[in-house]
């Protein structure tokens, strides 16, 4: 009898484990994300103008890319008081049909490619898309950096005996408040502030999670950043450290620079204040990279 109960126990706890538990989600009228992280090597003769546009999804569906009407990005410095007197402009379009990567168009009748020496100290770059009858625009100061100074492997760990740590040294420039945001590769970001180190040496670690395998190469790159991109990036890599990469899926509460201008007749009201919650997810930055790399040993 015992046997018998505890078979019919099983199997009806079995039975009860395939059941199908649905849960519906709210939902919610698509966003534009605008994945507008523009690096610049001095060393080129361009930048790399590659900009990617998708939409926000389900919650369990992978964000797809999505088409824009129009992409421009105009380019600058600014007088005393602001205003360009001399300003140009690059023409993107969509680098293959259904990526949603945009690039300089290369069909346009001039060269629609953006000079390194164009990002210079001082100079603005605003971007403007129009998707799906709504008009987006962001705008970003070049935000310069400083090369990394050394680059090495150390032998301490954080959790476990399979972490890699890195240790990474920069000097940061004086006289003047400085961010950095770095990309250790695979999806992987740290930001730093110069607010106990300014004008010095500094150095610090990073610990890779898993195990990477020896003879492995790993390119570390130190990013500018102004503070307001400090700040995001600073959130995003709060929010994700679980997740994976930073811009594999914005979380919604990190607003980022885009914002949606439809209707707005006052060109000074870039940031959207009166309409706080139009806006596309993102961000729009240019900024300078240095990378150096080492091969785990």
């Amino acid at each position: 009898m015992k046997k018998v109960i505890f078979i019919i126990g099983t199997i009806f706890l079995f039975t009860s484990c395939e059941d199908v538990v649905d849960v519906e989600l709210p939902e919610t009228e698509p966003q534009l994300i605008v994945d507008g992280l523009l690096r610049v090597d001095k060393s080129q003769e361009f930048v790399d103008v590659r900009i990617k546009m998708r939409e926000t999804s389900n919650f369990f569906e992978d964000n797809p890319p999505t088409q824009v009407e129009s992409a421009v990005i105009a380019y600058g410095v600014p007088n005393a008081f602001g205003e360009f007197e001399d300003f140009a402009f690059s023409s993107l379009t969509e680098e293959e049909p259904g990526t949603g990567i945009y690039v300089p168009d290369p069909n346009f009748p001039s060269d629609q490619r953006i000079r390194t020496e164009s990002a210079q100290s001082g100079a603005v770059f605003a971007l403007q898309v129009t998707h799906k009858e709504k008009t987006y625009y962001a705008r970003t100061e070049y935000a310069p950096t400083v090369p990394i100074d050394d680059l090495q492997q150390g032998d301490d760990t954080l959790f476990n005996e399979d972490e890699i740590e890195v240790i990474v040294t920069f000097t940061d420039p004086p006289l003047q408040n400085n961010y950095y945001v770095f990309d250790f590769g695979f999806g992987n970001f740290q930001v730093v502030e110069d607010q106990f180190f300014q004008g010095q040496q500094f150095q610090f670690s990073y610990f890779y999670d898993d195990n990477l395998g020896t003879g492995r190469d790993v390119s570390v790159s130190i990013l500018g950043a102004n503070q307001d991109f400090y700040d995001y990036m600073d959130l995003l890599v709060e929010q994700t450290m679980e997740d994976g990469g930073v811009f594999d899926t914005p979380v919604a509460t990190a607003r980022g620079n885009v914002f949606d201008i439809t209707g707005l007749d006052n060109i000074d009201v870039f940031d959207n204040v009166e309409r706080p919650n139009d806006f596309a997810l993102g961000y729009f930055a240019v900024v300078q990279e240095f990378t150096s790399s080492l091969t785990i040993e």
